[in-house]
This record gives structure tokens, sequence and C-alpha cells, in this order.
């Protein structure tokens, strides 16, 4: 049964598993795109056992971006960068809140996002250690001083996995700034590697806008399975 709640001034959809100690995926929405998702996920793995969280009423722009940046284009309003901010009240009101409505804590804490919020998936594995796993669909890498800043600091706590995704006609784009995504995606996961941390960048086709709930659903699905491999490997376990 799901369960919607207030939190700190956001609005959290809960569909908690029948499983205890299932794998919980948060995910950041825009437009209420959880219920899209998750009916994605039941197609590409139908016998997942997992708890989604999908956390909506975001300012966007301002609290999923790192740092504060320009405008991408005349008449936009700049990015706030309030990620560090906004990560706080994730962390220490938000998810608490989420755990304590599930039967059990979860084994598993991947968080996930698309966009701006892909990059803030990302983001966050440097400043906490709450989550296992990060899913990046068409992330926004293209962020001024993101690859800089991954280069220069350590994982809080190494990721058990990274999944990136990118559209491959995104950086087809005579935005200076956005064109600048495929290259700093392929940065990424290249730092990734090096780190030792278990990654993939899947291409998909089309643009940024292209079945956003497709990769994103894809992206969860990598993530699980890559956690009963882990389960299985270590203890014998599946979904």
């Amino acid at each position: 049964m799901n369960k919607d709640m207030q939190i700190d001034g956001k609005t959290i959809e809960l569909t908690p598993s029948r499983v205890p100690g299932a794998p919980l995926v948060v995910l950041h929405t825009v437009q209420q795109e959880g219920e899209q998702v998750r009916r994605q996920i039941r197609e590409l793995l139908p016998e997942a056992d997992f708890s989604l969280a999908c956390i909506g009423g975001m300012r966007w722009d301002d609290e999923l971006s790192p740092w504060p940046s320009d405008a991408l284009r005349a008449g936009d309003a700049p990015f706030g960068g309030e990620g560090r901010r906004y990560l706080q009240s994730l962390t220490e009101i938000i998810f608490p809140s989420v755990v304590s409505a599930l039967p059990e804590p979860p084994a598993e804490k991947i968080l996930a996002g698309y966009s701006l919020a892909g990059l803030f998936a990302v983001y966050a594995l440097f400043e906490t250690d709450i989550f296992d796993r990060a899913v990046s669909a068409s992330g926004s890498f293209w962020y001024p001083g993101f690859l800089d800043f991954a280069a220069c600091h350590a994982f809080l706590r190494a990721p058990r996995s990274v999944y990136l995704s990118l559209g491959d006609r995104e950086a087809r784009t005579g935005h200076p700034v956005l064109r600048q995504v495929g290259e700093n995606t392929e940065r990424l996961y290249a730092l990734l590697r090096k780190r030792n941390v278990p990654a993939v960048l899947e291409s998909n086709p089309g643009n940024h806008f292209c079945q956003p709930d497709v990769r994103m659903a894809k992206g969860i699905v990598w993530s699980l399975r890559a956690a009963v491999a882990e389960n299985a490997d270590g203890q014998g376990g599946g979904i």
C-alpha cells in the first residue's frame, strides 16, 4: 500500500516492498513520474522486490545544484547552489522518516535521479555515507566545476556501484556549456573506474528528453541486479 507523506516541505510517495529489508530506492521527481518509473522497472524486472520513495516538490535548479552557477540562457534564473543544505534535510529528516515507515531498515539504499537530480545523486556520495549506490540517468555533468570537484575529493564512503547513462544526441548542441556533457560524463566514468568503483556508462538513443522514465528504470534495474549479484556471491541471496 502506498504511503503519501509531507516531510520538511517535500511530498514523499512511498511504495513499500512486502519483503522486509528489501532495497530502498530514493528517487527525486519533477513531474510526479514515479509511478511511470515503477511500472517500467516491473516490466524490465518483474521479480524485483524493492521499496520506492519518490520525492517531489523540489525547487529543482536550486536544491539539486551543488553550488551557485550562472543561468544557462538569458532570462533564466541562476542556479541557487543549495545542494549541500538540501542534502542535510534529506539525510537528517526525510530519509529517516521514510525508513521508519518501512517494516525493516533496507539492506541497500540507492539514490537515483534524472538530469540535475542525477548529478545530485553522484554529488551526494561525496558528502554523505548513507547511500550504497547511485543511479544517474542523463545526469547534468556539464555543471560548471563538478568534474574538478569530483577529481579533487574522495567519496565519504566508496559506493558499491554507480550507474551512468546518456543519450547519444545530448552533446549535439550549440550551447557551449551543455555540449560538454558527453565528454564530462565519460571523464566521470573513467574516474570511477580508476577508483575501483563498479560502474557502467550506458548510451541510449535520443536527446535529453527521450524516454526519461525508461532510462531511469534501466539504471535502477541495473543497480538492483548489482546488489543481487553481490548478495549471491556473499551469502546466496537474491531479489
